[in-house]
């Protein structure tokens, strides 16, 4: 159809034409309600957002000597948090000479991680940065 003939044609109607595909040879218009479909469009465009999922990084911090009770109660977030589909970071912090022995905290992470591993993988294994020493636990895939 000629231009002149199909804006005439979508005039009539009351609507708009349409450029769909500019690169085809020859270009393909449309007769459409512009405004109808850019609200459309942007209708589903946050629906498709809304469905999106965020994973946040949860942290929970402990020490070397930590207490039964104590690792418990952290261990249990941890899980939460997993469950609730976050990757959780896992800190240990030195105090004074604690620094010295660090397979202590290594322990306590690797214990962790055995405690978790039903609901997330580590992600990065334990690594020292100054008196922090830290691994981070992902989610299992569904």
């Amino acid at each position: 159809m000629a231009l002149n003939a199909a804006l005439q044609a979508a005039a009539e109607e009351g609507l708009d034409l349409v450029e769909v595909s500019p690169t085809a040879k020859p270009p393909v218009c449309r007769i459409m309600d512009y405004g109808k479909y850019k609200y459309q469009q942007s209708k589903r465009a946050a629906e498709a957002k809304k469905k999106q999922v965020r994973v946040e990084l949860k942290e929970v911090k402990m020490r070397p000597k930590t207490d039964i009770h104590d690792y418990q109660f952290k261990v249990k977030n941890a899980k939460r948090f997993l469950g609730e589909g976050n990757k959780v970071k896992i800190t240990i912090m030195f105090r004074g000479r604690e620094v010295t022995h660090p397979e202590f905290g290594r322990r306590l992470l690797e214990r962790v991680a055995n405690d978790v591993k039903e609901l997330g993988q580590v992600e990065s294994w334990p690594n020292m940065s100054g008196r922090f020493m830290s691994m981070v636990i992902s989610p299992l895939k569904k």
